[in-house]
């Protein structure tokens, strides 16, 4: 550098020695803003304005294996989300993961029961669901298909898993919660087959299955939700890679329904923050595996890559509602008042408003 060159750099003495103190530093940041005393296009030209345009990945913050469980009538299954505070992914409350090949670990099923103030989605990988509600729907949920439930003021349902003919029964079951303005509004149903969620392959070979959300220029079959959800199943082939945009300030975490995976370019288990299914599973790797869920810091995009195995996973998204949570059982609201309330109506017989259900 010459010493005119280094002159013309604030920081850079005319000797061209770089100084230490905070004045230079100072000096060097006006230099970088439009305000600083030069031109604007100085401060957007060049390698830093390239650096600014750039996506930021998003990070893994927390690594949580599903823990078994018994729900329902017993029903064997195991919970990703649901022991820890909600306001951790918010605006998920629960995501229970039904995959068994045991017929006897699930027939009993989730006889009559209400929720009000939130949906409830339904994804089957395998095997028939019956199911009824109060809205008068009642139908089979089969492989592939999905079920959007929004329970608004108040709905009675059962779901009863069936399998398939070889005894397997696979799907998952998430819970979004709703805002205070739309907790009690009129309960609706939206069932998709397999036909309706459409399917995309991306460039590096991945293919994605949108429930909801867009990729590729392609929507999802789910639309007017007030989180603003984005629900995508995603399979990337062995030795590929698969990078997908995300809203900022979303919530967005996945769950690895098989194979094997690199995510956010971190491989160092001790990068992040990880919960075995209890105190002494210790496992852990570079690659993330089944039935492991990842919750991801915030940042522009998702990146993920395989090696020697291909990867299956869940990606979910949604916009926090940042409000208080009142939860028991099936029945979230906002304050414990509010569930008195719906509890109280329950045993009284007046939980399901009249004139209020839409299918």
């Amino acid at each position: 550098m010459t010493a005119a060159g280094a002159a013309a750099f604030p920081g850079c003495s005319a000797d061209g020695q770089m100084l230490s103190s905070r004045s230079a530093l100072f000096r060097v940041f006006r230099w970088l803003r439009p305000e600083g005393g030069r031109p604007a296009a100085n401060a957007a030209q060049g390698p830093e304005r390239e650096v600014r345009a750039m996506a930021e990945n998003r990070r893994i913050r927390k690594v949580i294996k599903s823990r078994p469980t018994i729900e329902g009538a017993g029903v064997h299954l195991r919970r990703a989300i649901g022991f820890h505070d909600p306001e951790l992914f918010d605006p998920f409350l629960l995501l229970d993961d039904f995959r068994s090949d045991v017929p006897e670990e699930y027939l009993s099923g989730f006889p009559w029961h209400p929720h009000r103030g939130i949906e409830t989605i339904t994804y089957v990988l395998r095997g028939d669901v019956e199911h009824a509600d109060s809205l008068g729907n009642r139908g089979v949920i089969s492989s592939g298909d999905v079920q959007w439930m929004t329970a608004g003021s108040g709905i009675i349902h059962h779901e009863m898993p069936k399998g398939d003919s070889q005894g397997s029964m696979h799907g998952f079951q998430l819970w979004a919660n709703l805002p205070r303005v739309r907790k009690m509004m009129a309960p609706r149903y939206r069932g998709l087959t397999s036909a309706d969620i459409p399917e995309v392959t991306v460039a590096g070979g991945a293919t994605v299955k949108i429930i909801a959300g867009e990729v590729g220029g392609m929507k999802g079959a789910v639309t007017d939700v007030v989180i603003d959800p984005e629900y995508l199943d995603v399979t990337v082939p062995a030795g590929a890679a698969f990078t997908h945009p995300t809203p900022r300030g979303h919530t967005v975490f996945a769950y690895v329904i098989g194979g094997h995976g690199a995510f956010c370019q971190q491989q160092d288990p001790f990068s992040y923050e990880a919960e075995g299914a209890n105190y002494f599973d210790m496992e852990h790797g570079a690659l993330i595996g089944d039935r492991h869920l990842l919750l991801f810091g915030d940042g522009d995009q998702v990146a993920v890559r395989t090696e020697a195995e291909s990867v299956r996973f869940l990606l979910i998204s949604g916009k926090p509602i940042g409000e208080p949570i009142a939860w028991r059982g099936p029945i979230v609201m906002n304050t414990q008042e509010e569930l008195r309330i719906a509890f109280d109506e329950l045993q009284r017989g007046t939980f399901i408003k009249a004139g209020n259900a839409s299918r």
